[in-house]
């Protein structure tokens, strides 16, 4: 199973828009994880558009469109492993281990807002926009980021 990673898209801003090659990733997915901070419920739509089924959760910047429509954080099922799912993660110091406790039963964890996948859209302090991705086979996740142009 293929899936494609994201988070803080922060989208709508100005002109910006998912570059090409995310959304070829994302079309080309089987499962979409999005670790909150879409901002607009506009561009959730957006994105189930695409294609492929999204499991997300909400993050501190999202409207309360999302809010409601999204949980804080979630665990999603996809071929065998089990994903958990949160937008902050908190601190770096201690991180891996505050979610090993927050997720004990799962074999990944996805988060954003200290840009576990990056951001496709916001580079914010790194030198390029990125998004991850991950495949799943036999219960066993293994994780890329992708660095866009």
């Amino acid at each position: 199973m293929r899936l494609a990673v994201l988070s803080d898209t922060h989208l709508p801003r100005g002109a910006r828009r998912l570059p090409e090659a995310c959304v070829a990733r994302v079309r080309a997915a089987d499962l979409v994880l999005h670790a909150g901070d879409f901002v607009s419920a506009a561009f959730l739509d957006e994105l189930l558009a695409l294609g492929p089924p999204v499991a997300a959760v909400h993050g501190n910047v999202d409207e309360e469109a999302i809010r409601r429509r999204l949980p804080a954080e979630r665990v999603v099922e996809a071929a065998g492993a089990r994903i958990g799912m949160v937008h902050d993660a908190g601190p770096a110091a201690g991180r891996l281990a505050r979610l090993r406790a927050r997720f004990p039963d799962c074999d990944a964890v996805v988060f954003g807002h200290s840009l576990n996948p990056g951001s496709p859209t916001d580079r914010r302090r790194q030198p390029v926009h990125t998004m991850g991705e991950a495949t799943v086979d036999g219960g066993r996740v293994s994780f890329a980021l992708v660095e866009l142009a």
